[in-house]
């Protein structure tokens, strides 16, 4: 069934979005008090240089309750077509100033989101520019990683799910930098799980930049408690692994230059998550695991520690070059 077609059943489904979207109406329709309208009642926008292959016809999209809230819009529940979605609904702002400075984002946000796509990054659907700046993506059952770690408390992770969620936020992260993407608001809050809470997802390309855009640091560029560790860098509990607390150790280096890459960490977390594994039989001590899905062989503790102590040796050459 094509996405303009509609079964009984998905008419059903709409209606129950649409009168769901009745209760948003009013908030939704404050906003548009606070601009004037053309005689379509559309927002009347500047032309955005947005590839029209990313826009998705507004007439197929319908919008639930909402579920988030940020500093830049309010993310809903809603239906595109068969499927159902997440909706970003950004802030228009007030003066022609933080217009074009808030439709300079979108358009970036909306330009990143399209380019990239891996399992560990929240996948894009498409955009609308009128009535509203909206950014439709997939919609994950799980809550933020902040939520839930609220949730657990006073309970901790478990150290494996701990450095399962390190890995799926270095791979992100990684897909990123590859393609020359900073993100420059990584936290919690932005690492979304999915619905059986063995993954993460990061999202929110808000504040992302292109690698090659050179700027100073600015009052948005991040979030305070999680900012880059030029700015702070907390203390280690002291029964913290000394494998663990190098691989921390080691991303918190004072010149940026001698930290690890992405890539780096993900083979360091590796190899570190196959320490934690139980013991082979000594049948088998020798044998070399399969590799893993980033194509990183995992070896024997011995083995592995060895490694450590190589990368070791690595940052130390380094640090040592650079302070020449």
């Amino acid at each position: 069934m094509s996405c303009g077609e509609e079964s009984k059943e998905g008419r059903d489904d709409q209606g129950e979005f649409k009168q769901t979207a009745r209760k948003n109406s009013v908030e939704l329709g404050s906003q548009l008090e606070k601009h004037p309208v053309t005689q379509n009642g559309l927002i009347p926008t500047p032309q955005f240089q947005i590839d029209e292959k990313l826009l998705i016809d507004p007439k197929l999209l319908y919008v639930g309750s909402k579920i988030g809230e940020g500093a830049h819009g309010k993310v809903y529940e809603g239906r595109y077509c068969d499927q159902v979605i997440a909706v970003k609904v950004l802030n228009s702002g007030s003066t022609p100033e933080e217009k074009a400075k808030l439709e300079g984002r979108f358009i970036r946000e909306v330009t990143m989101m399209s380019r990239v796509k891996h399992e560990n990054l929240v996948k894009f659907i498409g955009a609308c520019k009128d009535p509203f700046m909206v950014i439709a993506t997939e919609l994950l059952p799980g809550m933020s990683l902040r939520k839930y770690l609220l949730t657990i408390r006073p309970k901790q992770l478990d150290l494996c799910v701990a450095i399962g969620f390190a890995l799926d936020i270095a791979r992100a992260m990684d897909c990123l930098h590859a393609n020359g993407i900073i993100h420059r608001d990584l936290k919690p809050d932005n690492l979304l799980l999915t619905e059986n809470q063995k993954s993460v997802k990061l999202a929110d390309f808000g504040l992302a930049r292109e690698e090659s855009v050179t700027e100073m640091m600015t009052a948005e560029t991040g979030t305070y408690r999680w900012m880059a560790p030029e700015q702070v860098r907390p203390s280690l509990p002291e029964d913290l692994s000394p494998d663990l607390a190098f691989i921390i150790q080691s991303c918190w280096v004072e010149d940026p230059n001698v930290r690890p890459s992405f890539s780096q960490i993900i083979r360091m977390l590796n190899q570190f998550l196959f320490t934690l594994t139980p013991p082979l039989p000594e049948s088998d001590a020798s044998k070399v695991a399969a590799p893993s899905r980033d194509g990183v062989i995992t070896e024997s503790s011995a083995r592995a520690r060895g490694k450590f102590s190589f990368l070791r040796q690595l940052f130390a050459a380094r640090r040592a070059r650079n302070s020449h």
